[in-house]
């Protein structure tokens, strides 16, 4: 599918672009894949990192929020992944309107941009913050979701097809639990702080994550929701996975945070299908037509709620050890 096709993902630098990249290279022969970020030191080390790939890599130094520019680098694109965003929940708590502009208006522009570019199809990456948003980075990814799942309506019936890929925070991304408890133990520390016990979260690599991209870009029809179908945890049992009989002293949730992940809330259930490794959760505009639903799927019960609270599989402190081996060290 890929193959001698043109692929630009937004926000390319960070870890996500990184194992898409990798994964695309791997597994397919794409003309060219077009970085497009704002931080040229970190595209000068992508380059020294693909240095053998130089034929096939293209890096842009642009803002999503520049319209014109990515215009410019959409030109001759295929497909465009949409991983930029301001991620850190207290940073946009603190600068709501720079959240704003990068988040929302900056989804409009890639949204535009693919459109006067005729881009065949946009994957936004979102978040489980973006439902049933408690902070403003949940709010803004929100409002993102649903720009990219309406502006299949602008598009007509051959134009850029918009889809969304939901997952939780990826196990030893930049931002998550996992680096923070590996800092305090490499420098020594015998506890690991625990916001409040009861607090639990998916566990995704990126691998899993870069595969549901793929997946989306395959079979999404226009205006999906893909989730992936993954374990829980409880914090208390990573931090014991990573340091073994740590003190866990309990410091307060934050500003912001969530006691639980959820992806699918009791309201888009009516809209949710079940697969064998994901959800989709289905469009609900009056120019979906159940014709396009990707086969293969069940309808999900009344008032479902897919949540990391209640998931029905789960990773003991035994698991997540393997996990940490296997799907961070390898990384």
């Amino acid at each position: 599918m890929l193959n001698d096709k043109t692929i630009l993902i937004t926000g390319g630098t960070g870890s996500f672009g990184h194992h898409f990249v990798d994964y695309v290279l791997q597994n397919y022969k794409p003309k060219k894949v077009i970085i497009y970020s704002r931080d040229e030191f970190k595209q000068f080390l992508m380059d020294n990192d693909y240095a053998q790939h130089r034929d096939v890599m293209r890096y842009f130094i642009g803002d999503v929020r520049d319209e014109d520019r990515l215009k410019m680098a959409m030109n001759g694109v295929d497909y465009v992944i949409h991983a930029a965003a301001l991620k850190q929940v207290p940073a946009c708590e603190y600068n709501p309107n720079e959240a704003i502009k990068t988040n929302v208006n900056g989804a409009m522009n890639v949204i535009n941009a693919a459109l006067a570019t005729g881009v065949k199809k946009v994957v936004a990456l979102s978040t489980d913050k973006a439902v049933n948003p408690i902070n403003l980075y949940g709010g803004t990814k929100l409002v993102s979701d649903k720009l990219f799942c309406a502006a299949n309506a602008y598009s007509g019936d051959d134009g850029t097809r918009f889809a969304v890929v939901r997952y939780g925070n990826v196990a030893g991304s930049r931002g998550s639990v996992i680096p923070f408890f590996q800092n305090k133990i490499d420098n020594g520390e015998t506890a690991l702080p625990i916001t409040d016990y009861r607090m639990t979260r998916f566990w995704i690599s990126l691998d899993e994550g870069v595969k549901l991209v793929i997946k989306a870009l395959e079979e999404a029809q226009g205006g999906e929701t893909f989730i992936s179908k993954i374990p829980s945890f409880k914090i208390t049992d990573l931090a014991q996975a990573m340091l073994p009989g740590c003190e866990m002293p309990e410091v307060g949730i934050r500003e912001g945070e969530k006691l639980h992940e959820i992806m699918v809330t009791r309201e888009d259930s009516m809209h949710t299908y079940e697969y064998d490794k994901h959800f989709i959760v289905y469009p609900n505009y009056n120019w979906w037509s159940d014709s396009k639903l990707i086969p293969g799927g069940k309808l999900v019960a009344p008032e479902f709620e897919y949540s990391s609270g209640t998931n029905t599989e789960w990773l003991s402190v035994e698991d997540i050890r393997r996990l940490l081996k296997t799907d961070i060290d390898n990384h």
